[in-house]
């Protein structure tokens, strides 16, 4: 995979479909704590790894488990699921649009930042 190839996603629809099924992946927040603290997905026990650590701490995932990687737009997420597929991981997704798609498509209650 290199910097032109496509990342699969998942839809914040699909993603809170398998929250209720309980058929949850590994969830990954790539954004910053600060981030964190104004919003973030449902609790289902997500690692907050900031982008800005991800190189050191990858060894902190599963390479044979499902990831999904989420950001506050996608754009950070995106070039971590891509950095996460070249290094092996064969079932990773991107949440299409964030946070920020979350709370468009899912739960509009949400603060936005």
């Amino acid at each position: 995979m290199n910097e032109n190839t496509v990342v699969p996603e998942i839809t914040p629809a699909e993603l809170n479909d398998r929250f209720e099924r309980e058929d949850v992946p590994v969830l990954v927040d790539v954004r910053e704590p600060f981030e964190r603290d104004i919003v973030d997905l449902p609790d289902h026990g997500q690692l907050s790894i900031p982008t800005s650590q991800f190189v050191e701490r990858i060894g902190q995932l599963d390479p044979d488990k499902e990831v999904v990687v989420y950001c506050r737009s996608g754009g950070r997420s995106e070039q971590v699921a891509r950095y996460l597929a070249q290094r092996g991981f064969e079932r990773v997704l991107n949440l299409r649009g964030g946070i920020l798609g979350w709370r468009q498509d899912v739960d509009p209650s949400l603060p936005t930042y």
